[in-house]
């Protein structure tokens, strides 16, 4: 088949005598040695100037809390950095500590404050909401969830109208492999490997990272070739990719399946963009089997990605569901799952219901993200502070020989860093140094890929370009002094 096929030719070539390459036998002491230092590396970068002054902290420090944390919270929970951080107030793109210390927040709360921190106006809807009604569940009428569902209809394309709310990214990749499995009557679901799709039982399978899966039954879910530009077997070929689809489907099962997920720009995987044209083959192949394709928006929606408001749109393509969670709420526990009336009805064969799902506080809030999105046109900011960020970042890449690569679009960056650009293999230990190191500039920045060596850039919207310059700076400063 098509992957068997395409390594045995890779085989055959790595058989030869191998050439040298100018990298393949330095070091990586001989590789941050190579890089001399900028003009902007030569003193620490300074953080962007911003006209805001924190509230006081009287509370429980950073040890204490830290203690409680460890005694009464699950072991499985991870903190990042070697001295957690105790953070108690955020206001927009920055974050402040038990100090007062101010921090660029470069992670958004893990690609969810969309709109900022503290937006003014999504405060004053969910406070307004919170003094009249705060919860009554869909048994009643009320006008907060059915304006919020209106509005967000009105920014999907095609057919995709009927809106469900849950609570998270998770609950909305269940209910969508639910309608998908009621609607097509099949069991077998695809979707890529180095995927991040949830951590529940159900969407635990759906994900294809180890680091993130417990050794429980999948069910009925199969992982194709994922089609990473920098690391796949097939490079940017996106015909290659979408074989291995149509190879699972004629040799690994019935020849019908129920459906198809994947993220346009994989978000715990490592900011990876799927190969040009991907989702287009793959869709076809899959509607062809019988099942229904679905998109998972949670970290690539609300115009994050500057060129387009929905990620899909990026591939040319149309799903028949649509998962979507994080910067919907801007922080809020808020997720929806929006799909076809058609797709949508089957769940009317049994009662569907959420206790939470679209209360009016997180419907208030939500209509204040849509709204606060448009007004200050968030996605054409996103597009032209993300394409500043991109063209800094790839000249930092022509210095410093750790950078293998550099990807993505808007303000969905990654930083893939590596020992050996060649070999591509991943820098652990220097990415774990750079990122305390960034923490003490003043730095916040995500970590994802397998190996955790992708910095992932993904702020909240209202980032500037003065922001990304002290990022890129603070890169530039941290990688001279490795």
């Amino acid at each position: 088949m098509a992957l068997q096929r395409h390594l045995f030719k890779k085989a055959l070539k790595e058989a030869q005598p191998r050439l040298s390459h100018p990298l393949s036998s330095l070091s990586f002491s001989s590789l941050s040695s190579s890089s001399s230092p900028s003009p902007s590396a030569e003193a620490p970068p300074v953080l962007p100037p911003f006209d805001y002054h924190p509230k006081p902290y009287n509370g429980p420090l950073a040890d204490e809390i830290f203690q409680k944390r460890k005694k009464f919270l699950g072991p499985s929970l991870f903190h990042y950095y070697q001295k957690p951080l105790n953070i108690v107030e955020g206001k927009m793109q920055y974050l402040f500590d038990e100090n007062g210390r101010r921090y660029l927040d470069a992670f958004a709360g893990i690609v969810t404050v969309s709109c900022g921190h503290c937006h003014p106006d999504i405060l004053n809807a969910i406070t307004e909401q919170s003094k009249l009604l705060q919860h009554a569940t869909t048994i009643y009428l009320h006008h907060a969830i059915a304006d919020f569902a209106e509005a967000l209809a009105s920014k999907m394309p095609g057919n995709l109208k009927v809106v469900y709310f849950v609570n998270s990214g998770t609950e909305a990749n269940e209910l969508a492999m639910l309608m998908a499995r009621l609607y097509t009557g099949n069991l077998g679901m695809i979707s890529l490997r180095n995927a991040y799709h949830g951590g529940s039982s159900n969407t635990i399978g759906l994900t294809a990272l180890k680091t993130w899966k417990y050794p429980i039954p999948e069910g009925e879910i199969h992982h194709v070739v994922n089609p990473d530009p920098y690391h796949g077997v097939f490079g940017s070929e996106a015909n290659l990719y979408a074989q291995d689809v149509q190879d699972h489907i004629d040799y690994g099962s019935s020849g019908q399946v129920a459906g198809f997920i994947a993220e346009t720009i994989q978000g715990v995987g490592g900011a990876v963009e799927l190969a040009p044209g991907y989702l287009k083959l793959v869709y076809d192949i899959v509607r062809k089997a019988g099942g229904v394709c679905i998109a998972d928006e949670v970290q690539t929606g609300f115009g994050r990605t500057g060129s387009h408001y929905w990620g899909f749109q990026t591939q040319d393509v149309i799903p028949d569901i649509v998962t979507m969670a994080k910067g919907i709420g801007n922080g809020l526990p808020l997720g929806a799952v929006v799909t076809t009336p058609e797709i949508a009805s089957v769940l009317s064969q049994k009662i569907q219901f959420n206790t939470f799902g679209g209360n009016p506080v997180c419907s208030a809030g939500g209509l204040a993200v849509l709204n606060v999105i448009d007004k200050e046109k968030r996605q054409a900011h996103c597009h032209d502070v993300g394409s500043h960020l991109l063209e800094r970042l790839r000249a930092l890449q022509q210095r410093h020989e750790i950078i293998g690569d550099i990807r993505g679009r808007g303000l969905m960056v990654g930083i893939e860093l590596v020992t050996d650009r060649k070999e591509k293999t991943p820098a652990k230990e220097e990415t774990a140094v750079l990122f305390e190191k960034l923490r003490e500039l003043g730095v916040l920045v995500g970590k994802g890929g397998l190996h955790g060596n992708v910095f992932r850039i993904k702020p909240p919207m209202c980032f500037t370009k003065d922001d990304a310059d002290f990022l890129v700076d603070g890169l530039d400063y941290a990688m001279s002094k490795l």
